[in-house]
């Protein structure tokens, strides 16, 4: 199994943070490793949720679909996927830590089937893109909160 974890200092409430976070609407303009974002779930974002992502990895098109397993406003979210043989566990803890919060993600990599183990071994390699992928996005995702937009701005609470 493959473990990241990143923490992020953003200077913002949790609640502000979450909400951003979780403006699937606009996440292709908020954080921009994401090309494309469609929410497959009608009805307003939370636990549940549905959604394909499209991102460049490696210079390749790579499209997954991801449900949010678990939502606690303002404390915490997953996402979840299975693809590939792997399922892939990103889960977000938002701690109040001063005037701002203190956002640790945590991503795993699950092996499901025996081609996906050999190949896990074989791309370790790719750790250190992917974390560097990972933080770019948090790093746009503090931009948005704290006004220095990539793209769109923080949107109206998703609750």
């Amino acid at each position: 199994m493959t473990q990241l974890t990143i923490e992020k200092f953003i200077e913002a409430p949790p609640e502000v943070v979450f909400d951003t976070a979780l403006n699937l609407h606009a996440a292709a303009e908020n954080i921009r490793g994401i090309e494309k974002l469609e929410v497959l779930t009608e009805g307003p974002i939370g636990l549940g949720t549905r959604f394909r992502e499209t991102r460049i990895m490696f210079k390749k098109e790579a499209t997954e679909v991801m449900e949010i397993t678990v939502f606690e406003r303002p404390a915490r979210y997953v996402f979840e996927a299975e693809s590939h043989g792997c399922k892939y566990v990103t889960s977000y803890d938002l701690v109040p830590e001063g005037s701002g919060t203190k956002l640790v993600l945590s991503f795993s990599a699950q092996p499901q089937t025996f081609l996906a183990k050999v190949l896990g071994i074989l791309f370790s390699f790719l750790l250190k893109a992917c974390l560097k992928a990972i933080d770019k996005d948090l790093n746009d995702l503090k931009a948005v909160v704290e006004g220095r937009s990539t793209g769109a701005v923080a949107s109206p609470s998703t609750a």
